[in-house]
């Protein structure tokens, strides 16, 4: 039986999943999937127009990112995977792409205080630095209510899940970030899919 250690980076736009996701992987020296770099790829292939494009596109990247994770899993790769995602939609598919492979788990859910990330996310939509396929400003509306809320529930996977604030990132600590992820991987054994 194959064994892997993944380590999913969940949490609502803009909260700071990105950058806790890339310091991660570098850390670990692991392989990084991410929902946006599919979906920016599949816009700079097939271009992008308007929110319901962007959302059909979210889905197809969505379905991508699931189907990276169970192929590298089938290889016995451990990886790190990053999106926004949604514990009831989403944890059936983490495992179902997990088959017959040991998977030892740990969740890096990022959370913000939801002012302060409604407003991040609003000055991200209007610095121009995202592709402009993410439609930002329409996804600041739509999300608002859910962007003051801050935080998504964790998804309910076997395993250690790990709380990282951004409200003030001067207060992140990769260091405690680190130890607690490789003490989850030291706590708990692979599981596999009963």
């Amino acid at each position: 039986m194959k064994s892997a250690r993944v380590v999913v980076v969940n949490g609502l736009p803009g909260v700071g999943k990105s950058t806790q996701a890339h310091q991660i992987a570098q850390h670990l020296g692991w392989p990084l999937f991410t929902k946006d770099m599919f979906k920016e790829s599949l816009f700079d292939s097939l271009g992008w127009s308007d929110r319901a494009w962007s959302r059909r596109l979210s889905q197809a990247s969505m379905d991508l990112v699931f189907l990276t994770l169970q192929t590298e899993l089938q290889a016995g790769r451990s990886c790190v995977i990053e999106g926004n995602f949604e514990a009831e939609r989403d944890t059936p598919r983490f495992l179902t792409a997990c088959g017959d492979c040991a998977v030892t788990w740990v969740q890096v859910l990022v959370v913000c205080d939801g002012a302060t990330l409604w407003q991040r996310h609003r000055e991200r939509g209007a610095s121009g630095q995202r592709h402009p396929g993410h439609q930002e400003a329409a996804v600041a509306e739509e999300l608002r209510e859910r962007l003051l809320v801050g935080r998504v529930d964790p998804l309910t996977l076997p395993g250690t899940l790990i709380e990282v604030d951004t409200t003030d990132v001067r207060q992140i600590s990769l260091p405690a970030i680190m130890h607690g992820i490789f003490a989850g991987f030291e706590r708990h054994e692979p599981n596999t899919p009963d």
